[in-house]
């Protein structure tokens, strides 16, 4: 590796991936902190043995530090969600980053070999033309031809248009999704697995709203995107008919599975297109509270989550078309294969069953 560079930023990466400190870093691979500090930092160029003892730490091959890959920080769409939510520590920050990053340096590589045929445009709809998150989603909807009424598989039209849908463990973070468009790869975004099925929909049309509405930061992106999401999934003119006469929290457990939204966001709606005078309106979040429905909503309303295919073809293709076994996705990927599985959820690392043969 001595005519290669080392690359110090896939090395903060690595580590933060795998949940260390500095501290703990350096002590494992028999380093003091100082040195390890000045080698993130670029400002020491670490010998092979060096090298190899923090490889073998943290279990990446050597060969993924001399990579050329220059991460990415975290999206817009994300920092003003942090600031909201105080609970999130600067390591889960420092994990989710990480992670979307080594799941962006895989797709890079995985996608060398891909021509993607997108079936569907994703345009981008600047709010400075068409005013309103309204108007953005009835344009997507006409521009895809969604027939009126319920969408019925919204991450199937996403990736058509070939974005990348990602379905990542997000628990100890605290986040729903994240959205990151970079140079030579389609757009991807990544939902968090653990969510019910409405939240994990409308959160993908959340995230879909960031990706064809906003370019640079505002103050208003995060409101921007749900009105976007609500009006992609339940259009006004199109969901009015089904909110008129009496509301009740049974009318809106019936309708969650019509429209594959929350109770939540089918009461939100209703208020928002003026459907509730005051005191229903009361009445019924009310209603919402007592029964735990704005925290939780009925297990038994819950619909079978839509699936994410293109990353499952991707890797069917390398494996069934191109022949690559699991140790050779891994050498591509400079990633260990138990972590490809465990990222992926592809479920062919074969497990050592827990239990001892007696002779």
């Amino acid at each position: 590796m001595s005519n290669l560079t080392f690359n110090p930023e896939l090395l903060r990466i690595v580590r933060q991936f795998r949940g260390f400190g500095q501290t703990a870093l350096a002590k494992m691979a028999s380093l003091s902190q100082g040195t390890l500090s000045k080698i993130e930092a670029g400002l020491l160029e670490p010998n092979e043995e060096m090298v190899s003892n923090l490889a073998k730490v943290l279990n990446f091959p050597v060969s993924l530090f001399y990579e050329t890959y220059k991460p990415f920080g975290l999206p817009l769409s994300v920092h003003p969600m942090y600031r909201k939510n105080s609970s999130i520590g600067k390591r889960a920050i420092e994990q989710l980053e990480a992670e979307l990053n080594i799941r962006l340096f895989n797709s890079m590589k995985l996608v060398k070999a891909i021509e993607f045929e997108e079936d569907l445009p994703l345009p981008f709809l600047s709010l400075d033309i068409y005013e309103t998150p309204e108007k953005v989603a009835e344009l997507l909807r006409r521009t895809w031809l969604i027939p009126n009424g319920p969408l019925k598989n919204l991450t199937d039209y996403v990736e058509r248009a070939g974005c990348l849908v990602f379905h990542c463990d997000f628990s100890q973070e605290g986040v729903s999704g994240v959205t990151i468009k970079v140079p030579g790869l389609n757009p991807c975004i990544f939902i968090d697995k653990n969510m019910p099925s409405d939240r994990q929909r409308f959160t993908l049309a959340h995230e879909l709203g960031h990706a064809i509405m906003h370019k640079l930061p505002s103050e208003n992106m995060e409101d921007e995107a749900n009105r976007f999401a609500s009006a992609l999934l339940m259009p006004s003119k199109d969901i009015r008919p089904y909110l008129t006469g009496k509301i009740t929290l049974e009318k809106l457990a019936t309708l969650k599975l019509v429209w594959k939204v929350s109770m939540n966001a089918l009461l939100k709606t209703a208020e928002r297109e003026g459907l509730l005078t005051p005191s229903q309106k009361k009445y019924l979040w009310i209603q919402m509270t007592k029964n735990g429905y704005r925290t939780k909503e009925p297990v038994e309303l819950d619909f079978p989550k839509e699936k994410a295919v293109t990353i499952d073809q991707i890797f069917e293709y390398y494996r069934e078309d191109l022949g690559y076994s699991i140790d050779e996705l891994s050498n591509l990927l400079q990633t260990p294969k138990e972590d490809i599985d465990s990222l992926y959820s592809l479920n062919i690392v074969k497990k050592k069953p827990n239990i001892r043969i007696l002779e």
